[in-house]
């Protein structure tokens, strides 16, 4: 198993770095929206500026809001922030050719799929998962990949790329 050790920004304090960091922390909020008890996690889609699409890990809608079993598993149809986030523009009718999308967490491997799919060309997240396997199918499927530590995202300090 490849470990993703993140690198030095070379420009921390650049508009896009900043904005970045901005919207993680949006994205750490709209995470709070999730009624799953063991990890919530959000996501923003954003392009040229604007959200484009939003979304958080919970289950499907009509579906009662409990994401874990009782022994405190998670239920197999819970879906995740990302997914969440691409089947709204998808059901939208637009698109997210271009978009980035702002991840609280590390994507896995099925997430990372839909990112390519849809065709994202940058993912900033603030905290790795324990896999890294969509991380490096994403570098693989030429997607650029921040990494900005969600405990520097409130005082828009330094970040890192993979």
């Amino acid at each position: 198993m490849k470990t993703f050790t993140p690198t030095t920004a070379s420009a921390p304090d650049s508009k896009q770095t900043i904005l970045d960091r901005r919207y993680l922390r949006m994205a750490r909020i709209w995470a709070e929206n999730s009624y799953c008890q063991r990890r919530q996690v959000g996501a923003l889609i954003v392009h040229n500026q604007m959200i484009i699409s939003d979304g958080y890990n919970g289950t499907p809608s009509g579906f009662e809001n409990v994401c874990e079993d009782d022994e405190g598993i998670t239920k197999p149809y819970v879906l995740h922030a990302e997914a969440n986030a691409i089947t709204k523009v998808a059901a939208s009718g637009n698109n997210c050719t271009g978009a980035t999308i702002y991840i609280t967490a590390s994507p896995c491997l099925e997430c990372a799929k839909l990112i390519i799919q849809s065709r994202i060309r940058r993912v900033v997240y603030g905290e790795q998962y324990r896999l890294t396997d969509g991380l490096e199918l994403l570098k693989r499927a030429g997607v650029e990949v921040v990494y900005i530590p969600l405990d520097t995202t409130s005082s828009d300090t330094e970040s890192s790329t993979h």
